[in-house]
């Protein structure tokens, strides 16, 4: 059954009660669980169509990993396209969807002559580039003559290089200054064979960094303050070179914790926007969103080495990023349980103290939150879909269609 997002759309964010809702919905259901709560989602999806300020939003698919949710929000008004993170997955939802750039660039061979083969492929799927050698790649794979023009973006570096700080944000692309992405762009508009179609700029030091999360947030606030307005100069200065050069179908920016102020810019086509959906922990530390905890996971408690500790089968389910605390799952019901320091999130178990350990028993369940949205799908084949306290269905991740991309 398709997931409906719209009859329902905006309703209120669920509170305290989410959890023993879930709980009850799932008594009948043996072994770990991953869910869906359906309102949640629908909140989600339609607090970030209020925050792009009519701006459209693509999808970043590798922030759901479960084509029913994609396609449920891809109904949506408002929402437009899929940023798809591997060649082969693009492939993949290419045979429903008409629009998908490809966030990374790709040296997947077999994939790409798939591409390069497939017209209709070709006209739907965006390569995202920053470097010739993969343009090179291509043409070694297919010529030029041989090949329907392949699509193409470039990825321009979106970080702030501060004088008082350095490197600010993520290392992505090679590209930085304006005068260096017209280069590139002047390069693959004189190259046989592609099309320059887009230009993306993810800023990750503003999207992917809370600024309500301790005491350094003074310093994050100001940071943030700071690469925005450099951001928005220098970014103007990109798109009006590179469109000197081709007509861009696309502007893409912005990322789930920045909507508001990517949306401001006045050269940004369209934002993107995934992790705000399902809403790992991460996104927790925000001063200007609060989103619901759309996707959870419970697991089961199977002894109790001492009175205020209860253990649970399993649980080692680390999001990827630096080895820290806050990549590690979060034990959020019953409430005040945490992870013992020197175990943490283990493989096999997970040991949790806390006042609420004492009235746990065998069997009893516990529910966690992963810290990223998407990497969740990787650990489970299914996700139970609940509303109104049961069960109402069940979507395959991308691991339960048999796909792991990446």
């Amino acid at each position: 059954m398709p997931i409906d997002l719209i009859s329902r759309a905006g309703a209120h964010p669920p509170g305290r009660e989410l959890w023993p809702e879930l709980t009850r919905a799932v008594s009948a259901v043996s072994g770990p669980v991953a869910t869906i709560h359906l309102p949640a989602l629908r909140y989600n999806a339609a607090d970030l169509l209020v925050r792009s300020a009519g701006v459209p939003i693509r999808v970043a698919s590798k922030s759901v990993r479960v084509r029913s949710v994609l396609d449920a929000v891809l109904a949506l008004p408002g929402y437009r396209g899929i940023l798809a993170f591997t060649l082969p997955e693009a492939l993949w939802l290419a045979a429903d969807h008409d629009d998908i750039v490809v966030g990374y660039p790709t040296v997947d061979r077999d994939a790409l002559a798939e591409l390069v083969t497939d017209d209709r492929a070709t006209a739907r799927v965006t390569l995202m580039i920053d470097d010739p050698a993969q343009l090179d790649l291509v043409d070694a794979i297919a010529p030029p003559k041989g090949r329907a023009r392949v699509r193409v973006a470039i990825d321009a570096d979106a970080s702030w290089r501060s004088v008082v700080l350095g490197h600010v944000g993520v290392r992505r692309s090679p590209v930085h200054d304006p005068a260096e992405v017209v280069a590139l762009a002047r390069r693959v508009a004189e190259r046989p064979g592609f099309a320059l179609v887009g230009l993306m700029m993810y800023e990750a030091q503003i999207a992917g960094q809370g600024d309500a999360t301790g005491l350094s947030d003074p310093v994050i606030r100001w940071m943030q303050r700071r690469s925005v307005a450099e951001l928005t100069d220098r970014r103007a200065a990109i798109v009006d070179g590179v469109r000197a050069v081709a007509p861009l179908e696309f502007v893409n920016g912005g990322g789930t914790g920045s909507l508001e102020r990517t949306a401001a810019d006045a050269v940004v086509t369209e934002l993107t926007a995934g992790s705000g959906l399902l809403a790992g922990h991460l996104f927790d530390g925000y001063r200007s969103f609060h989103p619901a905890p759309a996707a959870a996971f419970s697991l089961e408690v199977v002894r109790k080495p001492q009175p205020d500790i209860a253990t649970v089968l399993g649980g080692g389910w680390i999001a990827s990023g630096p080895p820290v605390a806050s990549r590690q799952p979060l034990a959020v019901w019953p409430e005040k349980l945490s992870l013992l320091a020197r175990e943490g999130a283990g493989e096999v178990q997970t040991p949790l103290r806390g006042i609420a350990a004492r009235g746990l028993r065998v069997g009893d369940r516990v529910w966690f939150r992963h810290a990223k949205s998407g990497e969740l799908a990787e650990r489970v084949d299914r996700y139970l879909l609940v509303e109104d306290g049961r069960i109402v269905d069940e979507s395959p991740t991308y691991r339960g269609e048999g796909k792991a991309f990446l």
